[in-house]
């Protein structure tokens, strides 16, 4: 595993807890924001994932 993997898992799983807080106290701007993190962190450790690919391709 790479930076990016590591960062973006660990922020997809905040947002992840930030959004289900966000539905048990019903507060719609948390989930909101939780699910945007999520989603910022499966991009970013998409991101790691392809650079792992390049990495064994090229090397």
């Amino acid at each position: 595993m790479n930076k990016d993997q590591i960062k973006g898992h660990a922020e997809e799983a905040k947002g992840k807890i930030k959004e289900v807080t966000g539905k048990i106290l019903g507060d719609d701007g948390m989930e909101v924001d939780g699910n945007i993190q999520k989603n910022v962190g499966k991009a970013q450790a998409k991101v790691g994932d392809i650079k792992g690919n390049l990495k064994k391709a090229c090397c």
